[in-house]
This record gives C-alpha cells, sequence and structure tokens, in this order.
C-alpha cells in the first residue's frame, strides 16, 4: 500500500468516526428531548385534576367543581344531579315553589331538601313514610352565581354516593349507591351468601363499608365489604340499618332491638316495634302490646310503656312546614292517653296535664283558614280543648285562656300569617304574641349567638375549676332527680302558679276579645 492510499484511508477512517460521534450526539439529545417530553407529559398529568364516575373518567364534571382557598371543594346542587341519577327542582318538596335559595332532589327511593345558610338537610324515604328525617353537613349551603353549591360532604349525604378526592393522586373518585350494589350483589354470591339485602336504607350501608346479606335459609346478617368478615351473625329474620348512628336494628321472633357494629347490644330484643324520633334528642319510639313509650340511645327509658298514642299526624298540616311530628318546638313531646293529650320534654318531664282534646287547629269551613299546628319562629303550639283553642309555649304554659274560637294560618300571596278569632274579632296572632313579651326568635337570632359564645366561654373558665364543676354537676343532678320524681300533683300546682302569673295576659287577652284595637292595648 503506497502512502497516498494510507493517508486516503486514514481520513476516511476519521470521518467515520466524526459521523459517529455526531449521530450519537444527535440520539443523545433526542433521547434527553424524549425523556424531557415523558416527564412533562407525566407531570402535566399528575398536575391536571381527573374525576372519574363509576370507573369511567367524565372531565365535565371537573367544569362543576369550585375550590375555596380554605380547600374547601363546593359543587352545585343541581347541576351535579343528573350525573347521580336524580332530579333537581328549586323550593320545598312539601310545599311547591319557585324559591331559589331552596331546592330539592328526587329519585325513586328518596327527596332531600337543601336550604341557603343552612347545615342541616332533610330526607324522606318514598318507600316508607312521608316522615323526614334530617342530617347534618360539614358546611352551609352557600350561593354561588345565583346556584346553590354543597360541599363533598353535601353530595356524599344527600345523594348517597362514595366521593372521595385524593389530593396526592389528584384525583375524585365517585360511585353511585346502584353502581356499588350491583357490583357487591356478585361479590355476595361468590361468598356463598343467598343475596345482598335489597332494602333502600339497607343498601346505603354499603357506604360505611358494610353489608346487609341473606343466608341460604333466608335469615340476615351483616358483614365486611371489603374483608367478608362478620359483623352481625346471620340469625335474624330482619334486619334494618340505622343511618344516623351506624347501628342495626334487628329482629327476631317478631320483636326488635338495636345491635352495634361492634356487636354491642344496646337495646334489648323486647319490643314489638322501634323507631327513631329524633336523632339530636337521641330518642327512639317503642311499641309493646299497642301502647307507646320513650327510651335513649343506650335503651333507657324517658316515657314509661303505658301511652295510646306519641306524636302528631302532621300530614293534616302540610302547609305548617313541619318536619318531625314527634317532638314539637325542638324540645315538646305530645302524648296521648284515654283520649286526651298532654305535653312532655325531651328528658321525660311531663309539663302539661292531661286535658286537651288535640293539638293544632284543622281546617274548617273557612275558605281562608288553614290547619295550623305550629307558629313558626314563636315556637308556640295551638291546643284545644272543649272545642276552644289557647296557645302554649315551649315550657308548656298557656298563654292565653282557652277563649279563641279559632287559631288558623292564612296565605295570601304565598306569605303566610297568623290569626285568633275569638268573639267574631279577628287579630293577628304575632302582634299578640310580641305584644305579651313571646319574641321572634329569628329577631333574636344574633343575640343568641353571642349568648352561646360567651356561655362556651363560661364553661371553659367553670372547668378550669374542679371543685366548682363538681359541685355544679352534683347539684344540677339533685334537681335532675328532683324533677324525674315530680308526681301529676306537683305539675297541677305548677300549672295554678303559672296561671296566676298569666293574669296580666289574660286582661289583654279580655279587651282582645271585646274588641279593642291592637293601638289601644299598646
Amino acid at each position: 500500500m503506497n502512502l497516498i492510499e494510507e493517508s486516503f484511508q486514514r481520513e476516511k477512517k476519521q470521518k467515520t468516526k466524526k459521523t459517529t460521534k455526531i449521530i450519537m450526539a444527535i440520539l443523545i439529545i433526542l433521547l434527553i428531548a424524549i425523556i424531557g417530553i415523558i416527564i412533562a407529559i407525566y407531570y402535566l398529568d399528575k398536575t391536571t385534576l381527573k374525576i372519574y364516575l363509576n370507573g369511567q373518567q367524565d372531565a365535565k364534571l371537573k367544569e362543576l367543581l369550585v375550590f375555596e382557598e380554605d380547600g374547601n371543594i363546593y359543587v352545585p346542587i343541581r347541576a351535579i344531579s343528573s350525573y347521580l341519577g336524580y332530579q333537581s327542582y328549586n323550593g320545598d318538596y312539601s310545599n311547591k315553589s319557585e324559591e331559589i335559595n331552596k331546592c330539592y332532589i328526587q329519585s325513586e327511593d328518596e327527596i332531600t331538601n337543601f336550604y341557603l345558610n343552612s347545615n342541616k338537610i332533610y330526607k324522606m324515604n318514598l318507600e316508607e313514610s312521608d316522615d323526614y328525617e334530617y342530617f347534618y353537613i360539614d358546611k352551609p349551603v352557600k350561593s354561588i352565581n345565583g346556584n346553590l353549591y354543597t360541599t363533598i360532604d353535601g353530595i356524599q349525604k344527600a345523594f348517597n354516593v362514595s366521593f372521595v378526592y385524593n389530593k396526592e393522586e389528584n384525583n375524585i373518585v365517585i360511585y353511585t349507591l346502584p353502581y356499588l350494589v350491583e357490583y357487591y350483589s356478585k361479590q355476595v354470591l361468590d361468598l356463598g351468601y343467598n343475596k345482598l339485602s335489597d332494602v333502600f336504607n339497607n343498601e346505603k350501608a354499603i357506604l360505611e363499608n358494610m353489608l346487609i346479606v341473606e343466608s341460604a335459609n333466608n335469615d340476615l346478617g351483616v358483614i365486611n365489604a371489603n374483608t367478608g368478615e362478620t359483623i352481625i351473625e346471620t340469625k335474624y329474620d330482619d334486619i334494618y340499618y340505622l343511618q344516623h348512628t351506624g347501628d342495626f336494628l334487628v329482629e327476631d321472633n317478631s320483636k326488635v332491638g338495636i345491635i352495634s357494629k361492634n356487636r354491642e347490644t344496646k337495646v334489648q330484643l323486647s319490643y314489638d316495634s322501634i323507631e327513631l324520633m329524633d336523632s339530636d334528642a337521641g330518642l327512639y319510639l317503642v311499641k309493646r302490646d299497642n301502647k307507646y313509650g320513650v327510651i335513649d340511645l343506650k335503651g333507657n327509658t324517658k316515657l314509661y310503656i303505658e301511652y295510646d298514642q306519641i306524636g302528631i299526624d302532621i300530614s293534616k298540616f302540610d302547609k305548617n312546614d313541619i318536619k318531625n311530628k314527634y317532638i314539637l318546638v325542638n324540645k315538646l313531646i305530645p302524648v296521648q292517653k284515654e283520649k286526651k293529650w298532654a305535653l312532655f320534654d325531651i328528658n321525660g318531664k311531663q309539663v302539661t296535664e292531661f286535658k286537651y282534646d288535640s293539638f293544632g287547629y284543622i281546617k274548617s269551613s273557612n275558605k281562608n283558614a288553614e290547619s295550623l299546628l305550629v307558629i313558626p319562629n314563636y315556637d308556640v303550639i295551638v291546643a284545644c280543648q272543649n272545642q276552644k283553642y289557647t296557645l302554649l309555649n315551649e315550657n308548656g304554659r298557656e298563654l292565653m285562656n282557652i277563649i279563641a274560637d279559632d287559631i288558623y294560618m292564612e296565605i295570601s300571596s304565598g306569605k303566610k300569617s297568623y290569626k285568633i278569632n275569638a268573639n267574631n274579632n279577628i287579630r293577628d296572632a304575632e302582634e299578640f304574641l310580641d305584644l305579651i313579651g313571646i319574641t321572634d326568635k329569628t329577631q333574636d337570632e344574633e343575640d343568641n349567638n353571642e349568648q352561646k359564645a360567651n356561655t362556651t366561654q363560661n364553661n371553659t373558665n367553670i372547668n378550669s375549676n374542679n371543685i366548682q364543676t363538681n359541685t355544679t354537676n352534683n347539684t344540677q343532678s339533685g334537681i335532675q332527680t328532683q324533677n324525674t320524681n315530680q308526681t301529676q300533683n306537683n305539675v297541677q300546682n305548677q300549672n295554678e302558679v303559672q296561671n296566676t302569673n298569666l293574669n296580666q295576659n289574660s286582661n289583654q287577652i279580655e279587651q282582645l276579645t271585646s274588641g279593642t284595637t291592637q293601638d289601644q292595648l299598646q
């Protein structure tokens, strides 16, 4: 090989080596770029909120959410309804209207009412009764651009869904109850059970990871939805899930009781029926041998099982906006015995005699008069004796002699007013209540909130003094024991004293019935 050829070969090798370096550099740059793109896509994917509804991603739902600076997520109630299998309407279910400060949602099984600025929602099971149950949500309903919004907690409780926001994964996973029912119905078959309970209220236990199942011999029990482990053995004739407490109403040999998810027997199986009266008061209506009584959540007796009826048929007062037939004005229980009615407070203390023929005014031939049980805001109850009417305050005290021929409600242009008709003289009931010193509680709301705040501070100071706390508790226990042991004679004596104190109000009523004008009374 000559020198020229050797020189050519060296030059060729150098060019090849240089080309290879260039190609390698390009490949490295491309690889870095690809890795960068992958990282960017991954980062973009991680920072993009994804919403899954029943296992399927739904980008439209993301547009509905409002993220607050405090970390709360608000969802438009009516807009999300169709996604979750509900219809939605303005106003209240019981009193149809177009009010935009209220709305309700409806499915085949249930109604839920929402109210602006309230963290209390009302639900009615359409399969069972016309009675409402109420639930508290973590934040009040708010208005955004004229639409009502609630939080994730409100959506979960109102729509019976599992709604989970995972901040780390930046996703929201929603499962509706019908989807979960279908999924777990297949699972329980594989576990050897006959079926999943198809009672709507029992299906809600799924949302707490519990399944009410039926065995091959038709007995019912409760298992853990995740593990299949037994919570309550499958040996009961019937089981009903109590959503408020997470407990179970169980039935065996026609007797019912309450068992917790921890297998604790809260109420012995000794009653013919048990029904929740009020979750805040923690009271149940119990029945045995066609007589009724009241117990608390621990099975302690509040009213002995000796009464003919407890609670009012509120369907007769459908325009009076009453949600609870067992407890009126938040603290009084109407009770009937031997065809006469009385009132007890939620602690079981009798506050009136058994002397009233009924509670409430029922609409008569007067076309303008609507049935009335409670005058709202003032927390007074209409009572009837010998076809005459009076008003009772939240302590059971009569606010007027039984002289009114009618105490009723009128509705004009959607506005409600309350009237007292005595000897054909009709006066405004709210004006009368203001006159005798019964104030509109909505006007005192701010003062009450301030008073509650002061009470909380005072309680904090009291708790710092153990001796004073113990003394106070002992005194309160003595008072409670004394109140519990009061006899019927005590109640009568108390009413006599109360009636004496009402002389001034009675005089005002006499002026009212004689035609004296409201200006003259003032």
